[in-house]
């Protein structure tokens, strides 16, 4: 997988982010604020389908917000806990990253909807350095050993 910098400016996010997650054998584990858009949804179904362990922690006011993700998560049985920010149930988990094979990190302003797809000036960057995928999944660990099962939709 190469690395380098992508904006919504000069292509399709999302068509990296599921050609990466096409490309995943054993996990992707995603931090991710908001998630709405439906064919990264299926692409982490997919993964999963092909024995790929996919791990998804949500911000919880996004969440409870948007039925559509609600949607899309019963739809593909994609496993996911809640968080929000530190100490309040108020504050954001705005995290935006996922892990691929504990070897490819991605993250940048990039959420997960079609609104960053189609509107929103957004960037992502790919990157695999071991010392920076080692510390998104130490983050990503605590989150979620710290959130929660969702309630039920």
């Amino acid at each position: 997988m190469p690395g380098g910098a992508l904006f919504t400016r000069s292509g399709s996010i999302a068509r990296e982010i599921d050609r990466c997650i096409g490309q995943a054998s054993v996990s992707v584990d995603a931090a991710l604020y908001r998630m709405n858009h439906p064919a990264l949804a299926q692409a982490l179904a997919d993964a999963m389908k092909r024995g790929v362990r996919v791990r998804i922690v949500l911000d919880r006011g996004k969440f409870l917000e948007n039925r559509m993700a609600r949607e899309l998560l019963l739809e593909t049985a994609l496993p996911y806990r809640l968080s929000c920010g530190r100490g309040r149930r108020e504050s954001k988990m705005h995290h935006k990253f996922a892990l691929v094979d504990h070897r490819i990190l991605l993250t940048g302003s990039y959420n997960w909807t079609l609104e960053s797809e189609k509107e929103n000036y957004e960037n992502l960057v790919i990157l695999s350095d071991p010392a920076l995928v080692e510390a998104y999944t130490q983050e990503f660990e605590t989150l979620w050993s710290e959130s929660s099962l969702a309630d039920p939709i």
